[in-house]
């Protein structure tokens, strides 16, 4: 058996009511909280982005979490892909990306 850890990355689109009610903050909170790495930024489109990566049972929780989001949010839809990890060193909020 490996000593390695296992590491998932999971890349998840949040729609709804998720920008102006401190998404990204608190997303970085619970991250962080959990040991995961990546990061948060809102879209032009009104989404928030977030890839995150860590252990497997801790980004489970943390994506049950964006489920129901700050109190605020109103999540319609949590949509995930699966990429291979990266290596981030931490979670951090990310600029929203320009049109």
């Amino acid at each position: 058996m490996s000593d390695q850890q296992v590491t998932v990355r999971v890349i998840a689109r949040i729609t709804g009511i998720v920008q102006g009610v401190k998404y990204r903050a608190t997303a970085q909170r619970e991250a962080r909280r959990r040991g995961l790495t990546g990061w948060v930024r809102n879209e032009p489109d009104g989404t928030v982005l977030i890839d995150v990566e860590g252990d497997p049972t801790a980004v489970d929780a943390f994506l049950a979490w964006c489920a129901e989001g700050p109190l605020g949010a109103r999540v319609a839809k949590v949509e995930t892909t699966v990429a291979d990890p990266v290596g981030y060193e931490e979670f951090t909020i990310l600029r929203s990306e320009r049109r």
